[in-house]
């Protein structure tokens, strides 16, 4: 004799692959922009792949597959270069976080190189936590700590060492006890304009 009872059908559902704050609200591929803060351009970014989550706290942009800037002054004029391996930029705090062979290159000849950056837009400066190294046309400088402002015109290095060349030394002992000819003015030159894009991004919040 068989008994049979009737239960309720029960569903099994799997769980998302994905979290949901995990997804992007956008996702764009073969970036090529430009980007302005308060109206003003700052700078263009050049990426493979742009990910924009506005769910996840902090909200952030991702760009996994490197990232490549080119900064401007307020004359819309070339400042320096910047490319990493890994950026994620955290809109609400106006801060890059740049990974993986980091570099920087400004009009002045300075070569920044490390591992890891970040670029705060609210302080206006960048500051590294991990090796880095500064090579300028007169100098190398290398420490475990780096502090600058925007346009890498005035920087420190600590925990650091340095080589200096010996043509440098002989240059600055000349400058030091050279006269000086206060009637004498010098003009520089005008830097050229960079062509500007029809499209910008303003992340001004």
């Amino acid at each position: 004799m068989a008994i049979v009872s009737c239960n309720d059908v029960q569903e099994h559902t799997a769980p998302a692959i994905y979290d949901r704050d995990s997804a992007s609200v956008m996702t764009s591929y073969g970036v090529n922009t430009l980007v302005s803060d308060s109206g003003v351009i700052k700078y263009r970014i050049v990426t493979e792949r742009w990910d924009v989550n506005t769910v996840r706290q902090p909200s952030r942009w991702t760009f996994e597959k490197g990232v490549f800037f080119e900064q401007f002054d307020e004359k819309f004029h070339t400042e320096a270069y910047i490319q990493a391996d890994t950026a994620w930029y955290y809109d609400q705090k106006k801060l890059w976080h740049l990974r993986g062979r980091v570099r920087i290159r400004n009009i002045n000849g300075l070569l920044y190189e490390s591992q890891e950056l970040y670029w705060d837009g609210l302080k206006h400066e960048l500051y590294s936590n991990v090796f880095s190294r500064v090579i300028t046309p007169e100098r190398t400088l290398q420490g475990t700590y780096f502090l600058s402002d925007e346009r890498m015109t005035h920087y420190i290095v600590s925990n650091s060492k340095g080589s200096f060349t010996t043509e440098s030394m002989e240059q600055k002992d000349e400058a030091q006890n050279a006269p000086v000819d206060t009637s004498r003015q010098v003009e520089m030159p005008m830097r050229p304009q960079a062509t500007k894009h029809a499209k910008t991004l303003n992340i001004n919040h």
